[in-house]
């Protein structure tokens, strides 16, 4: 089985993350997407990052009902700050009959050369790249291991989600309903 794995906080998990790994889990050579919860990505500094285990959680949610879509927890039980390569190797020897793939958008295309052996990375696993806003151009567009995609696009970041419900403004839409239930009941992002 070939299975694309979508890194993110998921801080909240919104309808862009949902669009993304459906295309990808159906309008590709993929199987299977697990959408996989990262505690911290090393690259970014997170003020207002909630519980692992609530976003975990509003992930599950969120995909309940989705098909070729799961949610995975491996990231939680290795080794901080999460390096792809590491959790790549990890599931690599857990799931030998697998072959796994990296799911990203353009911007982290463009950043790929500074992450922890990207040149592995590269020759061994497929990347499927999804289009962001003004990352057109990647150096590494071009390498036979990466695939660009033709994924909708759709400007809806966690950040103006964060931001909309710390205003008390109206999300709905923006996520899934069992996921804004979730967020309203434990008053997350207020």
């Amino acid at each position: 089985m070939k299975i694309g794995l979508f890194f993110g906080s998921f801080n909240p998990i919104h309808i862009g993350h949902l669009i993304i790994a459906n295309y990808l889990a159906n309008h590709t050579t993929l199987d299977k997407v697990w959408l996989v919860v990262s505690p911290q990505n090393p690259f970014k500094k997170y003020d207002d990052l909630i519980n692992t285990y609530d976003r975990l959680e509003m992930a599950k949610l969120a995909t309940d009902n989705a098909q070729n879509i799961e949610v995975s927890d491996v990231e939680l039980k290795l080794p901080q700050p999460s390096y792809t390569i590491d959790t790549l190797t990890h599931l690599k020897e857990k799931y030998p009959q697998h072959e796994f793939a990296l799911i990203m958008g353009s911007d982290n295309l463009v950043s790929l050369h500074k992450w922890k052996n990207y040149k592995l990375i590269l020759r061994d696993h497929q990347i499927f790249v999804y289009p962001r806003p003004g990352y057109e151009n990647a150096e590494l567009a071009s390498h036979p291991s990466v695939t660009i995609t033709m994924t909708p696009q759709m400007e809806l970041s966690a950040t103006f989600i964060r931001k909309s419900i710390a205003e008390k403004k109206n999300v709905q839409f923006f996520v899934p309903d069992p996921v804004l239930k979730f967020i309203e009941s434990k008053s997350l992002y207020r």
